[in-house]
């Protein structure tokens, strides 16, 4: 090979390797691009509720719960006059906005003067909490000096001072017999604070459906839910299939990367929609698989059964929560209006004890019936194709996934650590909220829960 051919060679090669690093770059960059809703949408929303719902520091917020990934680079301006929180992370850019009743909400496709002006139905709450006794109020019968409540104290200062089982809980709080026997906080927050659901909104919306079912709103065997649906064979989804993770719909729970899940939270102004419109990949009632987004697609059909959204806005508050004791809760609604039953709740630790006191007295609260007889039972009850795991919007522990807890245990779960856990056999309800990402620094709920149920045993019985 003579000197010219060696040397255009060797160009080639070059040109070659400079092609293929241009088009690596172009394909990281437009990866990128496609995260950048993503990232700074996730900064935005969550900062602007944990502001100007939970009452938290903006320092606190970004050093804790938003200091991972892509996350941890964003920039965020707070507007307290506005309300607004803005974020952005080289040429991405996202705006919350937060308003009185409905929350935060990410700015899609309306304006924001346009939200502003939407206003959300005035609720008078019947009662004074403070002058009412546990349940209904926060008056609280004294501790009794025993040895389980002495235990539980030695344990709520191992998770909650110490962070003796992992993660960064911020609230734990026990109930035993209806009542509070343990109650612990981080310094930051006390017992108004009110905390990110997250997926626990699932099981909540499921009592909701519940209520809704006795008012003969809805009907779990009832398909044809959708006028999307009419024609195509996801008209045979039932309100039962949807409660059960089971609708057949296609989609991705991945948290990890630009998933439908990622997408729907920060990308589209209508969850529901964005949810309801993807295609029937298995026939409805045979495959269980986790999807927020069918928890968004029940909360747009309660939607439309109400006559009004003034209606569908206050019906949570008057049917369920002011009448189980609960009077700050924060249901947040997407851009289109729809309540986020997948993911945006906001109540303190005693309002979550009082849900899971709910369902441990078969849904009586106070002396009053608010779930429909039997709905406890077909709560905990799994899900055909679940292995145990599943019941309706509420996880089990048939399948033996927490070993340390009775098999009877059922339990709300959110994600990054929020935990209600109700224990029929023990008469417990225990409740853990907090920040414990997986598979970082997370929580061993097992070892909580086995530690409780194991003073109780030796305490109580």
């Amino acid at each position: 090979m003579n000197a010219a051919s060696k040397t255009m060679r060797a160009k080639k090669i070059i040109y070659g390797i400079l092609i293929f690093i241009l088009l690596s770059i172009a394909g990281a960059a437009l990866y990128l691009n496609s995260l950048m809703p993503i990232i700074t949408g996730y900064a935005a929303k969550n900062l602007c509720s944990a502001v100007f719902i939970s009452g938290r520091q903006q320092e606190a917020v970004e050093s804790l719960d938003l200091d991972f990934s892509f996350i941890s680079f964003v920039n965020s301006k707070i507007d307290t006059m506005e309300k607004t929180v803005t974020s952005r992370f080289l040429w991405g850019k996202s705006t919350a906005l937060y308003r009185k009743g409905f929350g935060a909400t990410l700015i899609q496709e309306k304006d924001i003067e346009e939200l502003k002006n939407q206003n959300f139905p005035a609720i008078t709450i019947p009662y004074d909490k403070d002058t009412l006794d546990w349940p209904l109020g926060d008056k609280i019968p004294a501790v009794p000096d025993d040895g389980f409540s002495e235990a539980l104290d030695d344990l709520s200062r191992k998770l909650i001072t110490e962070n003796g089982y992992g993660g960064y809980p911020f609230a734990f709080m026990v109930l035993y017999k209806g009542i509070p026997v343990a109650e612990a906080y981080k310094p930051e927050f006390s017992k108004d604070t009110p905390f990110l659901s997250w997926s626990m909104a699932k099981s909540i919306t499921s009592a909701l459906v519940g209520i809704m079912v006795e008012k003969e709103q809805l009907n779990l065997l009832e398909d044809k839910l959708l006028p999307a649906w009419s024609g195509d064979n996801r008209s045979a989804i039932s309100l039962n299939n949807l409660l059960h993770m089971q609708s057949g719909l296609e989609w991705n729970e991945d948290y990890g990367n630009r998933s439908d899940v990622t997408l729907m939270l920060h990308c589209e102004p209508g969850f529901a929609q964005y949810a309801y419109n993807k295609p029937l990949e298995h026939e409805p009632g045979t495959h269980w698989y986790y999807s927020s987004g069918t928890t968004n697609i029940v909360s747009y059909i309660m939607r439309r059964r109400f006559d009004n959204d003034s209606a569908y806005y206050t019906f949570p508050h008057t049917e369920f929560f002011h009448k189980t004791g609960i009077t700050g809760a924060v249901f947040e609604t997407d851009e289109s209006g729809t309540f986020v039953a997948s993911s945006y709740l906001y109540m303190t630790a005693r309002d979550y004890a009082r849900f899971g006191l709910l369902y441990l007295q078969d849904g009586m609260f106070a002396g009053e019936r608010i779930l429909p007889v039997g709905w406890v039972d077909y709560t905990s009850s799994p899900a055909s194709d679940s292995g145990g795991a599943y019941g309706s919007f509420f996880w089990l522990n048939m399948d033996g996934s927490m070993p340390g807890a009775p098999g009877g245990m059922y339990m709300c779960q959110g994600h990054d650590g929020q935990r209600i856990f109700i224990i029929p056999s023990q008469d417990l309800v225990v409740v853990i909220l907090g920040y414990s990402p997986k598979p970082d620094n997370t929580i061993d709920f097992n070892s909580v829960l086995a530690d409780i149920v194991g003073i109780a045993e030796k305490n109580l019985h």
